[in-house]
């Protein structure tokens, strides 16, 4: 995330993310990760605290992802195709206690919104509140070390897997990659 924060820094008025006909430049990108990123910390986000994502392709789904890498936490995805079971062992395996979900998954996810214990935050529902943090960098003290994201396998050999990703793992694909590929504005990840 610091590696774009330079870059968005750099080229603050350029797209950065598109989605059917709505798009985010880095700056505004970045801006409002860091507005999540704040509101996370605030809701007792920790480096390297697991936080669940369940939301369709979206910008809010860029937002989500980059916010919480932002507020220290690292991302699992739980994808909305998956079957209830999945997801709730996944959430249970991950002993995940935030989750931001868009409005599609509220319903999905009522027993969770219910629970104390995990703190579900609807996101466009909180963007209000949410838009009233600042975007100034969180500076959330991180190493390279630290947990990026979560993934899980699929499965098909019994229960799920989580593989844990550092930043440094991250770090280290686009760097070797680079090498073999010339990467511009054109490329799409």
């Amino acid at each position: 995330h610091e590696l774009f924060e330079t870059w968005a820094g750099r080229n603050p008025d350029d797209v950065a993310a598109v989605c059917n006909d709505e798009q985010l430049t880095y700056g505004q990108l970045n801006d409002r990760a860091y507005q999540l990123a704040h509101h996370l910390r605030k809701g007792g986000v920790v480096p390297e605290m697991r936080v669940g994502i369940c939301m369709e392709p979206s910008l809010q789904l860029v937002v989500a992802m980059l916010g919480i890498l932002k507020a220290g936490g690292a991302y699992v995805p739980l994808d909305p195709s998956y079957p209830k079971q999945r997801l709730d062992y996944m959430i249970d395996d991950a002993d995940l206690s935030v989750m931001v979900i868009d409005p599609h998954q509220a319903s999905r996810f009522a027993e969770a919104v219910k629970n104390p214990q995990i703190n579900v935050v609807e996101l466009d529902a909180a963007w209000t509140t949410i838009n009233q943090e600042g975007t100034a960098n969180p500076d959330t003290p991180l190493d390279p070390d630290n947990l990026a994201y979560v993934i899980y396998t699929s499965g098909t050999t019994g229960a799920p897997n989580g593989t844990l990703v550092s930043h440094h793992n991250v770090v280290r694909l686009f760097g070797t990659t680079r090498q073999y590929f010339d990467f511009d504005e054109h490329d799409v990840w």
